[in-house]
């Protein structure tokens, strides 16, 4: 007996389960589908990503829906059209023995008339990301105002994508006695606020401990200096042949960068981001299954609809700024029962972030060094005898062979084993026989501030006439430097050039970082201040110290920082936020 029927299921379902191949149910399935199909309640489940919570929430709402009507029933609310295609695909697979039942999906990037019209010829459930779902309300082209099931789903990347108030706005469509099913990786304060405002008095499920990271996934993390950040990722994936991952950067221009230069460098590789078109993205994804693509770099928003089970490694180009990504980010690997290993490459100033999110996910993190040239080529060489030792034989070239012992009758098996590796090989060799030692020199520098010994103020040449205002130029040296989230202070916008302070201690690596520094093909000039300010005229450099610098009130190049309006600058702290949580939307898809 399939143990899905002890659970309460259906006839059509579990003849749809028995089909797809599925036997025991997962432990969020267990807890949560049984209270689904026996209560009308409200429930707040907690899962990692990958642990099967559309089945948990998709076989419940399948059963309660009546598929004789053509009424819309149910309404699921996912943060990405990926994952919005994802769920949809997965309800028609869970019903495909309830012909009558349809499942459309609402989302941007694809003609909203068409999805209106498949609404219109009846759809008993709709699953749609926030925004596009807010649009169709407002053209009056759907109706929400009998739903008996609101579902949402990864509710905290919902609002930590700045969705909270299109979902109020949703939900105030919807009936006061319907039901509203949140399924969540983390438990952040936000998800909390939402349960309690839209919420009566709901079943709490949580399998393992709220935000902790899934027991399959082991966790790494390597310390090297800024500057070899990239190359240390390199080294990681060469150092792993079979590696089959997905690497998450902060930005959209850095997923961008990054997956061009490993395409570059000889890499199957390729960007996921929110300013790919649907078309892209879909192909993207296509090849990433087909593992023809072999390291995939996303941001956090596009990897929401990444459903892939046999990741090996998620690698943390950088770490997010919110700590509860990183449970998203590693559950992308370690899924399905198989273990996977989540790796983090961090600069010694990131390094009281790790201790922050192993107390937040409840796991260790293993300190490991950046493999040296030499371990790299060993690795590769018996990856390669081992591809030999496990080729099937093409006897086609049977034909050949007199001809081929001919050429090589006078060598020896050893001599012709050393020739042949040398010739498969030499490319690793040669590239790493003189190859530096990339990890970072030092003790701990998880330092607290008792260790401060002052700080640096420094002098760039750029200013608001460049775009730039405080917040954007604070994130872009944030950015740039990667000294962490607090390490840049007492930014000062002026015209034509600017002020910031850092801990004095980051001194000379910033006047590394800036030293031959181009943005956009002009050069960014750094120095250290010789006073606070005041009295630095635009006469102290025009155009730079190189003749390359900001000079004038457009760039050329078009280049235009994000952000906001430098004629907003004094505008409340509230409007401020928002525009910030704008641009980071913006930014991290």
């Amino acid at each position: 007996m399939n143990k899905f029927e002890a659970l309460g299921l259906g006839e059509a379902i579990i003849k749809a389960v028995n089909d797809m191949g599925f036997e025991t149910p997962s432990e969020v399935q267990e807890k949560a589908i049984p209270v689904l199909l026996d209560e009308d309640t409200d429930i707040v489940a907690l899962a990692q990503t990958g642990t099967g919570k559309t089945a948990a929430f998709g076989f419940p709402l399948i059963e309660k829906v009546d598929s004789t009507s053509r009424i819309t029933q149910g309404l699921i609310l996912s943060p990405t059209r990926e994952l919005c295609l994802q769920i949809t695909n997965e309800l028609k697979n869970y019903s495909k023995f309830i012909p009558q039942l349809r499942t459309v999906a609402i989302y941007g990037g694809a003609s909203i008339h068409e999805q209106s019209k498949e609404i219109k010829r009846g759809a008993q459930i709709i699953v749609a990301t926030p925004g596009r779902m807010q649009d169709m309300i407002n053209r009056k082209m759907v109706d929400i105002s009998n739903i008996g099931y609101c579902i949402l789903d990864e509710a905290d990347e919902m609002l930590n994508m700045g969705f909270y108030e299109d979902i109020n706005a949703i939900l105030s469509h919807t009936p006061d006695d319907k039901s509203t099913w949140l399924f969540s990786a983390t438990m952040p304060r936000e998800v909390a606020t939402i349960a309690k405002r839209f919420m009566h008095n709901p079943v709490e499920i949580t399998v393992g401990h709220k935000n902790t990271g899934s027991k399959n996934v082991s966790h790494e993390y390597y310390v090297v200096n800024s500057r070899d950040r990239y190359a240390a990722l390199k080294r990681l994936a060469d150092a792993n042949p079979d590696i089959f991952s997905v690497i998450f950067c902060r930005t959209k221009r850095d997923t961008q960068k990054v997956a061009e230069n490993l395409i570059q460098d000889g890499y199957n590789a390729a960007a996921l981001h929110g300013d790919l078109s649907q078309n892209q993205r879909d192909l993207v994804m296509k090849s990433f299954r087909k593992r023809q693509i072999q390291m995939l770099v996303a941001t956090d928003v596009a990897a929401r609809g990444i459903d892939v089970d046999d990741i090996t490694h998620v690698i943390n180009y950088q770490l997010p700024d919110e700590i509860e990504t990183y449970t998203h980010r590693s559950g992308r690997t370690g899924r399905a029962g198989k273990s996977g290993v989540s790796m983090v490459i961090v600069s010694k100033s990131e390094l009281r972030k790790i201790k922050t999110v192993e107390r937040i996910i409840k796991k260790s993190f293993e300190k490991k060094e950046i493999p040296s040239g030499e371990e790299i080529c060993q690795v590769q060489l018996f990856h390669l005898a081992s591809d030999i030792g496990k080729a099937e034989i093409n006897h086609e070239i049977d034909s050949y062979l007199p001809s081929i012992n001919e050429v090589l009758e006078d060598f020896s098996k050893e001599e012709l084993i050393k020739k042949f590796f040398s010739v498969e090989f030499s490319r690793f060799h040669n590239y790493y026989k003189k190859a530096k030692d990339l990890n970072a020199v030092g003790g701990d520098d998880r330092r607290d501030d008792s260790r401060r010994n002052g700080s640096t103020r420094y002098f760039i040449n750029v200013g608001e006439k460049d775009g730039f205002d405080w917040m954007t130029l604070k994130d872009f040296l944030k950015e740039t430097l990667d000294l962490g989230r607090d390490a840049v202070s007492r930014v000062d916008v002026k015209e034509s050039f600017s002020f910031f302070n850092t801990d004095v201690e980051h001194q000379q690596k910033i006047l590394d970082i800036f030293e031959e520094y181009t943005l956009d093909g002009r050069n960014v000039n750094v120095e250290i201040s010789k006073d606070s300010g005041r009295n630095r005229g635009g006469r102290r450099r025009k155009g730079g110290a190189n003749g390359g610098g900001f000079k004038g009130s457009r760039r050329s190049d078009g280049f235009k920082p994000k952000g906001r309006n430098r004629n907003d600058s004094q505008r409340g702290s509230a409007s401020s936020n928002n525009r910030r949580d704008k641009r980071k939307r913006s930014d991290r898809r």
